[in-house]
C-alpha cells in the first residue's frame, strides 16, 4: 500500500497482482511495464513478474490506516480477472465494508465477470465501481455498469487510443480521459478528447482529463510532463459527488 501520483486518487492498493491481455487498450501496459521492472530489482510479490496471483498478506493493509484515503485498487492488476476466486473478492469487500471512511476506486476491464459478480451481491456505499471504455467497440461496458447499484460509476477513457463516438452517460457520474504513455504510446487525437468532454458537459458529467501522454496536443512526442493535461485552455479536474444509499 502506498500513496500514488495517479492524479484522480490518493493512494494504491493491490490485494492481487498481475494480469493478462483482453482489448487493444492493453497493449502497452504499464503495470505490466512496472512489474517487470520489479522483478528485476528483487521485490516481494513479483518473482513472477506480471502473472496473476492473489497476496493474502496486503489483505488487511486499510484496517490500520485511520485518516479516510481514496484507494484505487488493483493498480496493479484487474479485480476482477478471470483466475480471481470469489472467495477471495468476499474477504477484500468485507476489508471495504469495514473501512467506511474510505473510499475504494475499482476499475475492470472485464464487464462479465464483474456483472456476474455483482448478480448475487451488493455493491458497498463506500465503492466507486468503474469500467474501462478506450475506443468504440468497447462502449458495450458501460452499459452494464449502469445496471449495477453503486454511489459512484465512473468510466476511465485511458488510454484514448480511438473515436469514441456518441455516448449515452445516463447513470454515470464521472468520465476520465488520457492519453498513453511510454516508448509505444499511440497518438491520440485532440477531436477525441475535445469530443468527450463536450458530451461530459452537455449530460453534466463530471469531467477529468488527466494527461495528453507521451504525444502531445501539437502531435509531437515529448515527456508526458511536457504535455500536460491543459485541454481546450484549461485543466478539467471535475470530482464526482458520490450517491449516498
Amino acid at each position: 500500500m502506498k500513496t500514488t501520483k495517479i492524479e484522480w486518487t490518493e493512494a494504491t492498493w493491490n490485494p492481487s497482482i498481475g494480469c493478462s491481455k483482453v482489448t487493444a487498450g492493453c497493449k502497452n501496459c504499464y503495470a505490466e511495464v512496472m512489474a517487470r521492472r520489479l522483478q528485476a530489482i528483487g521485490i516481494a510479490g513479483y518473482e513472477d513478474g506480471f502473472e496473476f496471483k492473489i497476496l493474502p498478506e496486503r489483505l488487511y493493509q486499510p484496517l490500520s490506516i485511520k485518516k479516510p484515503t481514496k484507494f484505487f485498487v488493483n493498480s496493479m492488476s484487474d479485480l476482477f480477472h478471470k483466475n480471481m476466486p470469489f472467495e477471495f473478492l468476499d474477504e477484500i469487500f468485507e476489508v471495504i465494508k469495514n473501512t467506511p471512511q474510505h473510499h475504494y476506486q475499482i476499475l475492470t476491464k472485464r464487464e462479465n465477470i464483474l456483472q456476474k459478480y455483482f448478480s448475487k451481491r451488493t455493491v458497498p456505499a463506500n465503492v466507486w465501481l468503474g469500467v474501462t471504455v478506450e475506443y468504440e467497440c468497447t462502449k458495450h461496458r458501460i452499459d452494464v455498469l449502469r445496471n449495477i447499484e453503486a454511489s459512484v460509476r465512473f468510466i476511465s477513457i485511458e488510454p484514448l487510443i480511438g473515436d469514441i463516438g456518441k455516448l449515452d452517460l445516463e447513470g454515470i457520474h464521472w468520465v476520465i480521459v488520457g492519453g498513453e504513455s511510454g516508448v509505444c504510446a499511440r497518438p491520440m487525437n485532440p477531436e477525441w478528447a475535445i469530443n468527450i468532454q463536450k458530451q461530459c458537459t452537455k449530460q453534466k458529467i463530471a469531467f477529468f482529463f488527466k494527461q495528453w501522454g507521451t504525444w502531445g496536443a501539437d502531435g509531437i512526442k515529448r515527456n508526458k510532463k511536457e504535455n500536460g493535461s491543459i485541454l481546450l485552455g484549461r485543466e478539467w479536474k471535475e470530482e464526482p459527488i458520490p450517491f449516498h444509499k
